[in-house]
């Protein structure tokens, strides 16, 4: 895995995500994806390492990080709901819109009804 993937997969599968916007709401150096003005996804450079931050369930979010080295509570976000991925070689493509799919989904969910996008409801398994 070449570093630069990690945040272009992020990336492609979230513009691909129902009412997903892209913004830089702290500046330049951070990249924000946002569904109705929540966020759900986070792009910076730290150092020279790409990082992505995204929500969580706190329970997940102990698992991955169990599981993953490349895990890690949330950059400069709330540690129990946000993770940050970094990259490595264990850290895939599938993985990584899989996580960016989760932080979509759980922030759609505690939309009101009524402003979650059309589509959003196709993308829950089962």
């Amino acid at each position: 895995m070449d570093d630069v993937d990690l945040q272009r997969w992020a990336w492609e599968r979230a513009n691909a995500l129902p009412g997903a916007t892209a913004e830089q709401p702290f500046g330049p150096d951070w990249d924000v994806a946002k569904v109705r003005g929540k966020v759900f996804m986070l792009t910076t450079i730290h150092g020279s390492e790409p990082l992505l931050t995204l929500k969580a369930d706190p329970d997940d979010g102990r698992a991955l990080r169990e599981q993953y080295q490349q895990i890690s509570p949330g950059y400069h976000m709330n540690k129990r709901h946000w993770i940050t991925v970094h990259p490595g070689e264990k850290v895939s493509e599938e993985l990584v819109k899989e996580l960016v799919t989760e932080s979509y989904l759980l922030v759609v969910a505690g939309l009101p009804r009524a402003r979650r996008p059309l589509g959003a409801a196709a993308l829950r398994p089962g």
